[in-house]
């Protein structure tokens, strides 16, 4: 037993001085073996990675005594595997890959065995068989390890993806919830509406009303007809967009000509209720976009500022980034209304995300005024442009809607 001991300590010597060829044999081999792809890309070190460490443990072994050889593999050798493992699973290897080059390391081991096997005649058959099955443990720990971390780490993937999908699905449902409370809104706005069209047609079937109460009733059919005209058109878009049927067109447009036919089609509207609209921004200011969309987004805006801003009035403006920011232009809407407010302490952000929350403080409750489903559109239009938008209100003093287009697209 002792010359097997001696046999298996001078063998240990000699692989630990062979260790550099060793890898470096193991190495080629990796390298030309067409199922084992993912170590290409990688750097020499980062290749060995616990390699080294494994054929170490096999040495420190081969040293040992011979009936505690095997459990010196197992217990010093689990370290090296599972670590070699777990790093090969994050460099990008899968299973195959793993156990493949294992095998590979195990041929280059083996082939060396038969070489100083060859090379010592005066080698026991017991030592050899000893050294043999030190090393067989050894392969057969590597093995259990790196394929019992990549199955933990499958595990643990396998849980984010439930995380993420339970998150997804807690979103989905917020965004069901947020379309019902914005369907739910437009039913009401247009079942107010078409009440007092109703009331006001059989109002004006009496014979015995006087003419200033019949002017009156028309006045307000007639804007009551314009108001579900609007929400009628709102509606349209919202289906639209939510069906993904909108389609941008980008091309190059002059901001000031579509800016100015807007403000000069609302200006008798704003003038009916003793509001100013002025345009401000500089002539021929020309940048990229879909006309029709940017459009729509400051129209809605500048209908809603007209509908609840009693006094003073409304200003819309474009040009260059305040931030001199050359991929950026501004379009902001600006009016001296009462400001808007979220419902149940949300942040102001919410009345662009989910459209319904955002209130008007002098807004009863019951009014007929669609301002969500349009700042929804305005919202969803945004995202379809990349454009940011930004609000900025002060009850009592007015609100500000800021929308921050790309200059040109891709």
């Amino acid at each position: 037993m002792e010359d097997v001991q001696a046999e298996l300590a001078a063998l240990g010597l000699y692989l630990r001085a062979r260790r550099d060829a060793i890898l470096q044999v193991w190495q080629t081999a990796i390298k030309w073996d067409p199922k084992v792809s993912t170590g290409d890309s990688l750097p020499r070190v980062q290749l060995l990675d616990h390699i080294p460490s494994m054929l170490a443990t096999f040495e420190r072994a081969l040293h040992a005594p011979v009936s505690s050889a095997t459990d010196v593999v197992q217990e010093a050798g689990q370290q090296p595997a599972a670590a070699h493992g777990l790093q090969r699973w994050r460099q990008g290897y899968d299973l195959r890959e793993v156990t493949r080059e294992l095998g590979k390391l195990n041929e280059c081991v083996v082939a060396e065995l038969d070489s100083y096997t060859a090379a010592h005649a005066e080698l026991s058959h017991a030592a050899s068989a000893a050294a043999r099955r030190v090393w067989a443990a050894m392969c057969s720990t590597g093995i259990e390890e790196s394929v019992g971390q990549y199955f933990e780490l499958q595990k643990q993937e396998a849980a984010g993806h439930v995380k993420d999908l339970e998150s997804a699905l807690v979103e989905i449902r917020e965004l069901e919830q947020q379309r019902g409370d914005l369907w739910r809104q437009a039913a009401h706005d247009l079942r107010g509406n078409l009440g007092v069209v109703a009331n006001a047609t059989v109002a004006l079937t009496h014979s015995e009303l006087r003419d200033s109460s019949r002017d009156d009733f028309v006045r307000i059919l007639m804007r009551n007809v314009t108001s579900l005209h609007h929400l009628l058109d709102d509606v349209t878009s919202l289906a639209r967009l939510q069906a993904g049927r909108e389609q941008r067109r980008i091309e190059l447009l002059d901001v000031t000509l579509i800016m100015q036919q807007l403000c000069e089609g609302i200006r008798p509207l704003a003038q009916q209720h003793r509001l100013f609209l002025r345009c401000d921004g500089p002539p021929g200011f020309a940048a990229e976009g879909d006309a029709v969309k940017i459009r729509r987004i400051a129209q809605n805006l500048v209908l809603n500022a007209v509908k609840f801003t009693r006094e003073g009035g409304i200003t819309v403006r474009w040009g260059d980034s305040e931030a001199n920011d050359p991929k950026r232009w501004v379009l902001s809407i600006q009016d001296t209304g009462p400001g808007i407010h979220s419902d149940a302490g949300k942040p102001l952000s919410a009345a662009l995300e989910g459209g319904s929350s955002a209130r008007r403080p002098d807004d009863a409750a019951g009014s007929d005024n669609g301002e969500g489903i349009g700042l929804s559109i305005v919202k969803r239009l945004c995202d379809m442009l990349d454009a940011s938008i930004e609000l900025k209100s002060v009850e009592g003093v007015g609100t500000t809607f800021r929308i921050m287009f790309p200059r040109t697209y891709s």
